[in-house]
This record gives structure tokens, C-alpha cells and sequence, in this order.
């Protein structure tokens, strides 16, 4: 089974030179700023949510104990924060539903 096809940030920007007809620095400009107000939110322990799409979220996970996979021994795991993205209803209809 092949690997899907992955949309990076120039195909982003790409993709608003031709919609809108941005120059080339203007569309990369606009995808880091919007992806950097996205961090800068998360780092200030904020939720982003973009009604239709789709919201991130940090979670807290707990310690625990893990597996080495290579020797199987038993390691302690720290606790730490991860991103969580959960999709919008109108997003989830247009991909789980249809």
C-alpha cells in the first residue's frame, strides 16, 4: 500500500497564490503567520478553534511506565504536554459521513 500524499506548507501557499493570486512572499507569509498565531496561542495555554474545522487543544498526560522496545525493560515515562486537534461537526461530515 503506498503512502498518501502529504499537503505541506507550500502546497498551501501555492494554493493561495492561485485562488487569490498572492505573489509567492505574500502566501508564505500568510501560512507562517497563521500557523504562528496557532503555536503562540497553544504556548499560552489557549485553545484554538476554527468553528467548522476543527479546534487544538494541549493535554496533560501523566507519567506512566513504558516498554523499551529493543530490551523490554521497564522505563518510567515523564509527564508531558501533547497537541490535540478534534475535528469541527461540518469538517467530520464532509470526511466520516459522506
Amino acid at each position: 500500500m503506498e503512502a498518501p500524499e502529504t499537503l505541506t506548507k507550500a502546497d498551501l501557499a501555492r494554493h493561495l497564490m492561485e485562488r487569490l493570486e498572492f505573489v509567492k512572499a505574500d502566501a508564505d507569509l500568510l501560512v507562517q503567520t497563521f500557523l504562528q498565531s496557532i503555536i503562540a496561542s497553544l504556548r499560552a495555554g489557549e485553545g484554538v478553534e476554527l468553528r467548522g474545522f476543527g479546534s487544538f487543544r494541549l493535554r496533560d498526560r501523566r507519567a506512566r511506565m513504558g516498554r523499551n522496545p529493543r530490551s523490554g525493560e521497564s522505563i518510567q515515562v515523564p509527564p508531558k504536554r501533547v497537541a490535540y486537534f478534534k475535528l469541527g461537526k461540518e469538517l467530520r461530515s464532509k470526511l466520516i459521513d459522506e
